[in-house]
């Protein structure tokens, strides 16, 4: 109970009511006595106009006066005159001097709090005011004790009514809390708990209905993030599968292009010119397929191999790759070109920056054969200061929104229709891989830029 919020809220509630009534106590208190003070002055001038209208009066009769206005005498100043007009034996001398006729707050509580700690009963001398011109000054002596008396009873009465206020204030914010916000939030709760029991079912999904407006916010908040997250996990579930149906596709193409690869041995000893011509570029194409289909097993493992790191020509390699895809271009007009110096040697995994170069490349040809119009697609690299850089650039049609916002996603960065966008998250994946980092210069209606950064490290 007092560790549930409605539970610390409730004694929240009655610690600082009953510290604003502890507040108001101390004020209240200094007020009582000086209304206490004032009341013992006006019932010494009633007295003492007994006195003034018949100047011989019983001795008894006076005594009775005093025991009643509750003082031990009566002083009234007159005419610049001062005189004693009732009076009794004092029990003692007269301890501290109380002047009522133009007191400060602060003077007033100061004087309430010393009285209420000190327990001594002491003779005071109070002055003030006489009520309607009797006078120019009144003093009485009287005893501290009824006083004080007065003062504890007064404060216990107004300390018990504190409580009292108190803690119905704080029951009914307790209730008001419970129903406003306590109860929602358990419903929050038990959204949350039946949502992580099955969070692929769209139907546990909260529906926002708080009245707060706070809670209203965070209910979106979590409506928002339920759905992304049912979304991603269907995605990945699809992935899933898929990875096992690609897996599985893999392995059969991979025993296929090894037999491939046993007849590319023979047509490599034939005399016939153009077969010696082409015999090697099929054996390339064969060997980097076997080479892809095991890296997609291997994938599929979440065991993509490290790069095996090595010093090679990086302008042969691009000759190559852009050789490859022009046979792809058939009759479009594109042209292809390149600059990189002749002996410009990178350091990299060959069989993957081969797959980089061929995803970019093979990327630009096909936006550009998208637009039906002529294109042109650039292989350029220069070595800096700590890293070679190498640049991939097109003229066609740039990147579409979609595939900006969600770029080196796979399956959301896709650009063509029907584009499953893995070509991107793979180049990347790749680049990272050797410790680079890829990222698009420019996208526009022009064209696009990539840049590929490779660091040096010690050669």
């Amino acid at each position: 109970m007092l560790n549930s919020l409605s539970g610390r809220f409730l004694i929240l509630t009655t610690v600082f009511v009953m510290l604003a009534e502890v507040l108001i106590f101390v004020p209240s208190v200094a007020r009582f006595r000086e209304d206490y003070l004032l009341d013992r002055l006006e019932r010494a001038q009633i007295a003492s106009l007994t006195l003034l209208a018949d100047e011989m009066i019983d001795p008894a009769l006076e005594t009775e006066l005093l025991d009643n206005a509750g003082v031990f005498n009566v002083v009234l100043r007159r005419d610049q005159m001062r005189e004693l007009v009732l009076s009794s034996p004092i029990p003692g001398e007269v301890y501290e001097d109380f002047d009522l006729r133009d007191p400060t707050a602060l003077e007033l509580i100061e004087d309430a709090l010393r009285c209420l700690v000190d327990p001594t009963n002491r003779v005071i001398r109070v002055m003030g005011n006489p009520l309607r011109g009797g006078g120019e000054l009144i003093e009485v002596t009287m005893e501290t004790a009824p006083l004080r008396a007065e003062m504890l009873d007064y404060g216990l009465r107004i300390l018990l009514l504190s409580a009292v206020i108190s803690i119905m204030t704080a029951f009914l914010l307790f209730l008001a809390v419970r129903k406003l916000l306590v109860k929602p939030i358990k419903g929050v709760v038990g959204h949350m708990q039946r949502y992580a029991e099955a969070p692929e079912d769209a139907h546990r999904i909260i529906t926002p209905s708080a009245g707060v407006r706070e809670l209203r916010e965070a209910e979106d908040a979590l409506q928002s993030l339920q759905t992304q997250l049912t979304q991603a996990l269907k995605q990945k579930d699809r992935l899933a599968q898929l990875g096992g149906a690609v897996a599985r596709v893999s392995h059969d193409l991979r025993n296929i292009l090894t037999s491939a690869q046993l007849f590319t041995d023979r047509i490599e000893m034939s005399e016939d010119p153009a077969v010696k011509r082409m015999a090697p570029k099929l054996v390339n194409s064969i060997t980097r397929a076997v080479s892809l289909c095991e890296n997609t097993l291997a994938f599929g493992r979440a065991e993509e191999p490290a790069p095996s790191m090595m010093l090679f020509n990086l302008a042969e390699m691009v000759n190559e790759v852009l050789e490859a895809e022009r046979l792809a271009i058939d009759g479009h007009d594109i042209s292809l070109s390149e600059d990189i110096p002749a002996g410009l040697m990178v350091r990299a995994d060959p069989e993957q920056f081969y797959r980089v170069l061929s995803n970019l490349i093979r990327n630009a040809r096909q936006a550009i054969i998208g637009t039906g119009a002529p294109g042109e697609i650039n292989v350029s690299a220069q070595s800096g200061e700590s890293d070679w850089i190498i640049t991939v650039t097109d003229t066609g049609p740039g990147l579409p929104p979609k595939a900006r916002d969600h770029l080196f996603q796979p399956f959301q960065g896709g650009v063509r229709k029907g584009g499953s966008g893995l070509g991107l998250a793979i180049v990347a994946e790749l680049i990272r891989g050797h410790g680079g980092s890829l990222s698009l210069l420019r996208t526009d209606e022009t064209g696009s830029a990539f840049e590929i950064r490779l660091p040096m490290g010690d050669l």
